[in-house]
């Protein structure tokens, strides 16, 4: 049995004189601490508190897969996102979280989602027809609104109305600004409290219930079935044959907002940056894109196998989700590396998908890698996360990704663009200064 080794620490120090870079971007720290200290280390944040980063492929696997029983959702998601969107399958753990799980689980069967595939297209034609071709554009706001006008019109059909669909769309958005301050800037905490800066944002949030509740209950008192998922969500029943109260039914749907429309939007942004400096791949695509034009929906995704694959590997160097998070149950020990209990760990999947150690090539462009499928499970790859906790909502999205960029380039060419991509480290990897030039195809 091997010794137990020491992990390497990055002084509170450090990480106070490195704030204001932190706040702005913490992946140039991250990456410079990993690149002094190797793939796993421990981050010092005042007396009491410390967390482990890591980019170890194998550990991440062992704490999401192999022993994911001893790690559970740290509190950055069970009480600082809980107290904005609530109490659902993201933001809970325990037998709470396994009781909704298989209770919302089969409304996202593929099955079930192939009967939202028009609706679906429909929310994703309606924005892209609102791209231009005259000038360059900022496309991030345009796919973000796309991605979220999904959510709404796949959960709601059409009983949301436009007032309501930029509220939501503004509160969710808001609420995910004070977040991130909370969590990049710790130090601060108590002026956030003692200004009643988190409970006006916390109360703000809170609108978003309101809203829910009225379109619920429409939905209810009309009687009418329209297939949609909240028909699915109202009409799913636990083992005892009860369904959902309704506060419960309000954190599912928030936190369906949150998780369904954020990352979505992201990697689409991200994939039309990359088909700006990859032409090949573009016109590549776009010539799948022109023989599958006469398949229906569920068809040209099937058949759409370049488009998958660019859609992963756009992940690849661009994961949604760049860190995931967990905190360890009770002591534990992989490989040489001692674990105790209470540890808070951050894998860092961004700096997994660009390691050489799983990729060759890793910092290039490469969508041919994943025309080969068994690198989806290569022990590497975490767009979606792993384990029993695998986002729930995985397969909706990477239909709804394909709809989109077949979409995209059966209308638009996007021209070349040679300047380096530009990112904003949130909750999510967000794309900055997008501003692109489409020309009609």
């Amino acid at each position: 049995m091997s010794l137990q080794k020491e992990i390497p620490t990055v002084s509170t120090f450090r990480f106070l004189r490195n704030a204001a870079q932190i706040l702005k971007n913490p992946l140039p720290f991250h990456q410079a601490n990993f690149k002094r200290l190797g793939d796993t280390f421990r981050l010092k944040i005042g007396n009491k508190t410390s967390l482990l980063f890591s980019r170890d492929a194998g550990l991440t696997r062992y704490v999401l897969q192999k022993n994911q029983k001893n790690f559970y959702k740290s509190s950055i998601q069970t009480d600082d996102l809980a107290k904005y969107v609530g109490y659902g399958l993201l933001t809970t753990n325990g037998e709470h979280w396994r009781k909704q799980r298989k209770l919302i689980q089969p409304a996202f069967h593929k099955k079930h989602l192939v009967r939202l595939l028009e609706t679906v297209q429909k929310a994703i034609v309606a924005e892209i027809d609102k791209i231009t071709v005259e000038n360059p554009i900022d496309i991030f706001p345009i796919l973000n609104d796309l991605a979220f006008q999904t959510v709404v019109k796949a959960l709601f059909s059409g009983a949301a109305n436009s007032d309501d669909i930029n509220n939501l769309q503004e509160i969710t958005e808001t609420a995910q600004k004070m977040l991130v301050s909370e969590l990049r800037q710790p130090y601060k905490a108590w002026w956030f409290k003692l200004t009643g800066k988190i409970e006006r944002n916390v109360a703000y949030a809170h609108q978003a219930r309101t809203i829910l509740k009225q379109i619920v209950a429409e939905r209810r008192d009309e009687g009418k079935r329209y297939g949609d998922l909240l028909d699915m969500l109202l009409e799913a029943t636990y083992e005892d044959g009860g369904v959902m109260e309704e506060e419960q039914l309000i954190d599912e749907i928030l936190i369906l907002f949150i998780a369904g429309h954020e990352t979505t939007s992201n990697a689409l942004t991200f994939f039309c940056e990359l088909m700006a400096r990859n032409q090949g791949v573009q016109e590549k695509l776009a010539k799948e894109v022109q023989e599958n034009a006469s398949l229906d929906l569920m068809s040209s995704i099937q058949q759409g196998t370049y488009a998958n694959a660019v859609i992963n590997e756009v992940m690849r160097l661009y994961p949604p989700v760049y860190f995931i998070d967990r905190v360890c149950l009770e002591d534990d020990v992989y490989n040489d590396i001692r674990i105790p209990a209470g540890a808070n760990i951050l894998m860092s999947v961004y700096e997994i998908h660009r390691s050489a150690a799983f990729w060759e090539d890793p910092l290039m462009f490469k969508p041919e890698r994943f025309e080969d499928a068994t690198v989806l499970s290569n022990g590497a790859y975490y767009p979606f996360g792993a384990g029993p906790r695998k986002c729930i909502g995985n397969n909706f999205a990477m239909f709804e990704m394909v709809l989109a960029v077949t979409e995209l380039l059966k209308r638009f060419k996007i021209e070349a663009k040679g300047t380096p991509i530009e990112i904003l480290p949130l909750i999510t990897l967000k794309p900055k200064n997008a501003i692109l030039h489409f020309k009609t195809r």
